[in-house]
């Protein structure tokens, strides 16, 4: 039935306790992020999709159900379109950090049994493919400080309680290993620049591609963070510092 609720709207905080403890020995597992969002995401996915029914651009995506995947992954066309616009802000951001709309689509599975075709799992996909968007529109690197902020900027979006806690636990041990930088300033910078945004989730982003990202962010309140930039220098010396000490990738950013 469209807009069906999920069989299980249920919270499952030893599978998310779980989940967080994989994170945190390894933050580049990003499968653990969706088990943890999944385990804790109770009925908020339903009082979104409620939220985007009751929106004239909401019930217009909805009629539409456009695939943001399919426009994330046509790397062609995102190579074509302008400099400066975001959708080849967001293509050089993929291609220099090695990522695909693909490789989270394949992170993200964690049951075994396909979803239902219905109105709420487009919805739900449709904001796991958001992610990178939002790095890019937020204006978030994918250092562990930047994927700290962009959590925390999504839960002020969505409120969905697994996001809540990956941002605290990130900010925490960043802070143990930044301990002169302003960090959990930056983490709350991220939350309020999210809350002060329109809500991103009945954005077109399709059509919002090819146009220039300074336009984006202004028609949608998307301020640019000031803290983020500020701390980036010192924390890419310390993961420089980190990583010719021998350290791994993976135990260098592990913060």
């Amino acid at each position: 039935m469209p807009g069906a609720l999920p069989l299980d709207t249920r919270l499952h905080p030893i599978v998310a306790f779980r989940a967080l403890r994989r994170l945190i020995r390894n933050r580049e597992d990003t499968r653990q992020v969706f088990l943890l969002v999944e385990a804790l995401r109770g009925k908020s996915t339903h009082r979104q999709f409620a939220r985007l029914r009751a929106s004239a651009a909401g019930r217009d995506l909805l009629a539409r159900r456009p695939s943001l995947l399919a426009a994330l992954s046509d790397r062609a066309r995102l190579a074509a379109m302008p400099a400066g616009s975001l959708g080849r802000t967001y293509y050089d951001f993929m291609t220099s950090e090695n990522l695909s709309a693909e490789g989270l689509v394949e992170a993200s599975k964690v049951r075994d049994v396909p979803p239902p075709v219905d109105e709420l799992t487009w919805f739900r996909e449709r904001g796991r493919e958001m992610h990178d968007l939002l790095h890019v529109t937020a204006g978030y690197g994918r250092d562990p400080l930047g994927e700290v902020c962009v959590v925390a900027f999504t839960f002020a979006q969505n409120r969905q309680k697994g996001l809540g806690v990956i941002a605290l636990v990130g900010a925490f041990r960043a802070k143990k290993r930044l301990r002169d930088q302003p960090i959990w300033s930056a983490a709350w910078q991220a939350y309020r620049q999210g809350r002060r945004a329109k809500w991103l989730f009945e954005a077109d982003w399709e059509n919002l591609l090819p146009q220039p990202l300074d336009e984006v962010r202004a028609r949608w309140g998307i301020m640019a963070p000031t803290l983020y930039p500020r701390i980036l220098p010192v924390l890419q010396r310390y993961l420089a510092a980190a990583a010719a000490s021998g350290q791994t990738p993976a135990e260098a950013a592990a913060m």
